[in-house]
């Protein structure tokens, strides 16, 4: 095989891309959602599912499709993920009912499971452990920029052309990142294992059972039929990972979890996460039920919590290399809390919007300085072989810790408020956002256990 010459910043550039392509295409189809449901003459319940289908299908085949690119080649993966993610846009912009879309959006989700954990697997394999930190920092803020860019480039699509193009501008795009990708990315190989076919559908199986569940319980009305999914989500769970314990060559190695570094970074990823999703869900409904604002001025009135993530997290990066993972993971949790503590004690039914700001940015410098320091942690307790798995497993954590958060921010909002009114939704908003700080809060009980050296290599 002939060796290629790595350039660190293509690197960089071409990892951190799959990240935002797959980011972006969650964030965008929340402003064009009300132009579909018009177009396809559906409810708002039946909408929902052109949204979880894609976060869905991404949790169940995460691991699968991480377990494939270990054996295969993690950059082959990578460019077969952006392939079948561009297919299942072209199909989504060519879908004429909601059925064909939210197969589509399988389609992309399958193709987007494996950008995200083989975009981290490649760049952390490709540069050395002193300068990881500041890397995943990048790589966080560029992905991180689709939370600024999506939202309001879908607003604008919309509003300018038709919700068609919001799925037509990954063509293109998806078209160059694999002709650059095949060309100058290094490919590496993990874990060389066979997959397994019944470990491959035992944990589709759970992971889509528990997340689809969990979705489903944000609505109201959600029946025993979701529980019983859920319920048979956790049994084929611990049947999969029973079968790891008794296995030679598992598909995720219990022995990672032996590792107080592993396991805590994971859970607090969790909780970093669960936190976070509680909020992007409200946030905006809050800004557009009370305040008033449309679709692309609430997602500029995000800006001073989503911004940061392209602002501070490369800097965050740099800090983790500098001054540990553990410092700069507690602190990061920390202010996420304190930010929406803040809100909390700050909104209200006639509460200027300029209030926000200041909570809003210490919120989002939180998230920018945890994210990168638990990425380096996870990925730094285990060997560079065995990366890809580590990410994949990271990213279940991420994925898992959003679906909870979310389910847990809508129980407390009916609990303490509701839509019927401004004030109740005022009401349930504040809640919203102190169960969110003390969720962030909780994670430190985890990153102070955490040391500051990676796993040599």
């Amino acid at each position: 095989m002939i060796k290629r010459q790595t350039n660190s910043s293509w690197v960089l550039v071409l990892t951190s891309l799959g990240f935002f392509m797959s980011m972006m295409d969650s964030m965008i189809v929340t402003t064009a959602s009300t132009a579909i449901r018009n177009d396809f003459h559906i409810s708002v319940s039946t909408l929902q599912w052109a949204m979880n289908a894609y976060n869905i299908t991404i949790a169940a085949v995460l691991l699968v499709g991480v377990s494939f690119g270990e054996r295969f080649g993690r950059r082959k993966v990578y460019n077969l993920g952006i392939l079948i993610f561009t297919i299942g846009s072209v199909l989504c912009a060519l879908s004429n009912d909601i059925t064909f879309l939210v197969f589509a959006r399988v389609v992309e989700g399958i193709g987007a499971s494996v950008m995200t954990p083989m975009s981290m697997a490649i760049l952390t394999n490709s540069l050395p452990a002193s300068e990881r930190g500041k890397a995943l920092g990048i790589w966080s803020g560029i992905g991180g920029l689709a939370l600024i860019v999506g939202p309001s480039l879908g607003g604008f699509i919309v509003a300018k052309l038709t919700w068609q193009w919001i799925f037509w501008i990954n063509v293109p795009i998806g078209i160059i990142a694999i002709i650059l990708s095949a060309k100058i990315l290094p490919d590496s190989v993990g874990n060389s294992d066979k997959v397994g076919l019944l470990d491959s559908l035992l944990v589709i199986i759970a992971s889509s059972s528990i997340i689809w569940s969990l979705s489903s319980l944000t609505n109201i009305e959600s029946s025993v039929l979701t529980l019983g999914v859920g319920i048979l989500g956790l049994l084929v769970g611990v049947w999969f990972v029973l079968r790891q314990k008794s296995e030679a060559k598992p598909m995720i190695p219990l022995k990672y979890f032996q590792s107080v570094a592993f396991t805590g970074g994971n859970v607090a990823t969790f909780l970093l996460y669960g936190s976070m999703y509680g909020v992007v869900f409200f946030l905006p409904q809050f800004l557009q039920v009370v305040s008033g604002a449309d679709s692309l001025i609430t997602g500029l009135e995000i800006l001073p919590w989503t911004g940061t993530l392209v602002l501070i997290a490369p800097f965050s990066g740099a800090a983790v290399d500098k001054y540990g993972e553990k410092s700069i993971a507690t602190l990061g949790l920390i202010f996420q809390g304190i930010g929406y503590i803040l809100i909390t004690i700050l909104v209200s039914s006639h509460s200027s919007y300029v209030k926000l700001i200041v909570p809003l940015a210490i919120a989002g410098v939180g998230l920018s300085m945890a994210g990168p320091a638990l990425q380096k942690i996870v990925l730094g307790s285990v060997a560079k072989v065995e990366i890809g798995k580590a990410s994949g497993i990271y990213n279940v954590f991420r994925l898992l810790g959003g679906a909870v958060g979310t389910t847990v921010s809508v129980i407390v909002f009916y609990q303490f408020g509701g839509v019927s009114s401004s004030a109740l939704f005022v009401n349930g908003f504040r809640a919203v956002m102190l169960s969110a700080g003390f969720i962030s809060i909780l994670g430190i009980t985890f990153s102070f256990r955490f040391t500051n050296s990676s796993f040599e290599r």
